[in-house]
């Protein structure tokens, strides 16, 4: 139990922003959501604030979820380019997404002792995953979350996080691909295009075509 992330999660459903003062917020833990048998598995950050904690779904009603499926959709790996609401239809295909923090953080900064509470809830969501062969790190948190994991099973972790940068192209296990997270302050500034972030997936269903 993190008691910052509860109060906080639980804060901005009380208060809510002006746009969704009619609605009920979800403000509790979120879980991942896609294909069980994915073969691409997308690791974020966190719920956003008036996203995923307010849908209850990763990703979604927020700017960030709009810049990501979108770009799924176009790589073909969702069935829809925009996810709005818990029930809006939307349906991944050979993807999965999950997050290393399950609450949302203030300021979008969980503190390393809430990403190492949360971990056994990834560690236990990946090892379910077992088609996995790439995965897709969204941001510095979630590329060092996934490699505290590996070192955890004392495997090597000699890798620079860096946009479009693949790790462990050859070695047992899935490859990790790195990317700037979505956020809207990567988005807003340009750090990360529409463009930039389709490559990635782009990239990613190619390296699922050359493991196959």
């Amino acid at each position: 139990m993190c008691p910052r992330l509860v109060a906080h999660r639980e804060e901005i459903g009380r208060v809510r922003r002006r746009a969704y003062r009619e609605e009920t917020y979800w403000s509790k833990p979120i879980t991942g959501f896609g294909d069980p048998k994915a073969r691409v598995v997308i690791v974020g950050l966190a719920p956003g604030a008036h996203g995923a904690n307010r849908t209850g779904r990763v990703f979604t009603g927020d700017r960030s979820g709009e810049f990501l499926y979108r770009a799924l959709h176009e790589a073909g790996f969702a069935n829809q380019p925009t996810s709005t609401s818990i029930d809006d239809g939307l349906k991944l295909n050979d993807a999965y997404i999950t997050c290393p923090v399950r609450c949302v953080p203030p300021d979008n900064k969980p503190l390393p002792l809430e990403i190492l509470t949360c971990r056994r809830y990834l560690e236990r969501e990946l090892a379910l995953l077992t088609r996995a062969q790439v995965i897709v790190a969204l941001g510095k948190i979630a590329f060092d979350a996934y490699l505290a994991l590996l070192r955890k099973r004392g495997k090597k972790t000699a890798c620079a996080f860096g946009h479009g940068v693949l790790s462990n192209p050859q070695e047992d296990g899935p490859a990790l691909l790195a990317s700037y997270h979505p956020s809207q302050q990567n988005t807003s500034t340009g750090r990360l295009t529409a463009a930039m972030l389709r490559e990635v997936f782009l990239y990613a269903a190619a390296l699922l075509t050359a493991r196959t």
